[in-house]
């Protein structure tokens, strides 16, 4: 019962993170499910929806069809939605009941490749893991599907200032402009960005990627694309986003990356004092690994405070600093809560946050969807309305 949520919600699933990721890229992403991953994916976690076009579908998944496996049915679907549509590509997803029965994916993915002559792929989600994953399993995926038709041979030569973006979605970005500062800096400070990966830009702008001289990687869901990226093409990367003073240690990072290889976090060390749970004034973050450590280092040079970040969905340990930690249920939580005088979380975090400890509501739109997104704040452009001391 340890994983029960009594109070809080869930994070948004991995097949949602797929769907998210593959959005704007021209492709077909078909949810096998009966029903209803694609209704809640489309009213709560996507805010692109209703302003552009996506070929987002489900598969209506039947008690029957699970009883006694009528894949077919799965393949006939898509290969006739699929001619009629001519999508880029064509990626299955899987939530809990297929997962459970062990549907084939991958044997339908070749199966609908070979009646279509479209690329086909399938990924290994479930839905009980979060849309971090499937957004690292997404990106990850299209880096190898790109890398085929652009070998080693045709990546960046030369010293320039050429970047793509990775891991841009709006489950951790929303749609308030954050991408577009983010980007936005960096032609400020020379950059000339090729391809944001997977927003705002295009399948054939992805396809360009190989132009670049460095990557920088703005979460973990873009950490595995990055890796298909430097071990085929060798463009090095770098892990951080631009808020506050960490503006000055990205640009730090970046700069000789495209000058020598190298792949780092530039969010890491810590700028003050150690983490210690038993330090006072203690500041607590939770939130997506690269968006939170990023944020907790700039919040440490501003006001000379420790900020532990914890981590409720799937990331690893290199991407987190000394003393920060993954905690996702309740139980676990709730002691943590106990312990700070700061919080800075999601709106829906609040009934497990003790009385006496300072909530900032700093919503996340892969935690609370669409309630809280006209206040989520685009922390690039107002990153010093982030008031702890207050």
């Amino acid at each position: 019962m340890k994983q029960t949520a009594t109070f809080i919600s869930t994070y948004s699933a991995d097949t949602f993170g797929v769907c998210s990721a593959l959005f704007e890229l021209g492709g077909m992403v078909v949810m096998h499910d009966p029903s209803g991953c694609n209704s809640t994916y489309t009213t709560h976690d996507e805010p692109r929806w209703f302003d552009m076009d996506s070929q987002i579908y489900i598969s209506g998944l039947t008690e029957m069809d699970a009883i006694l496996g009528n894949d077919q049915r799965l393949i006939k679907d898509i290969t006739e939605t699929a001619l009629l549509q001519k999508p880029a590509f064509i990626c299955i997803v899987a939530s809990q009941i297929p997962a459970l029965i062990g549907c084939d994916l991958q044997a339908a993915a070749r199966m609908v490749e070979k009646n279509t002559g479209i690329r086909t792929f399938c990924l290994p989600t479930n839905s009980m893991h979060y849309y971090a994953l499937g957004v690292y399993l997404a990106l990850e995926a299209m880096a190898k599907l790109i890398i085929k038709d652009y070998p080693r041979s045709a990546a960046a030569t030369g010293k320039h200032k050429r970047i793509n973006v990775l891991g841009l979605t709006p489950l951790d970005f929303s749609v308030n402009g954050c991408d577009k500062s983010i980007c936005g800096w960096l032609e400020e400070n020379g950059f000339s960005v090729i391809s944001r990966w997977a927003m705002g830009s295009t399948l054939e702008e992805l396809q360009d990627s190989h132009q670049a001289d460095v990557n920088l990687v703005v979460s973990y869901g873009g950490l595995g694309a990055a890796r298909v990226m430097e071990k085929e093409w060798g463009i090095p990367y770098v892990v951080g986003i631009p808020f506050g003073g960490m503006k000055k240690r990205l640009l730090q990072r970046l700069e000789p990356s495209c000058q020598e290889p190298s792949s780092i976090c530039a969010y890491l060390p810590s700028t003050t004092t150690p983490h210690d749970s038993s330090l006072e004034n203690r500041v607590l973050l939770i939130g997506e690994s690269v968006f939170s450590c990023s944020l907790a280092a700039a919040l440490e040079e501003e006001y000379r405070r420790p900020v532990q970040v914890i981590c409720p969905v799937e990331t690893e340990e290199a991407l987190l600093r000394p003393g920060d930690m993954r905690a996702t249920d309740e139980t676990e939580l709730e002691p943590l809560f106990s312990d700070a005088s700061v919080l800075i979380a999601d709106p829906l975090y609040r009934p497990i946050c003790p009385s006496n400890v300072k909530f900032i509501e700093l919503p996340h739109e892969g935690f609370s969807g669409r309630l809280y997104r006209k206040y989520i704040p685009n922390l690039m452009e107002s990153f010093h309305d982030l008031k702890i001391d207050e």
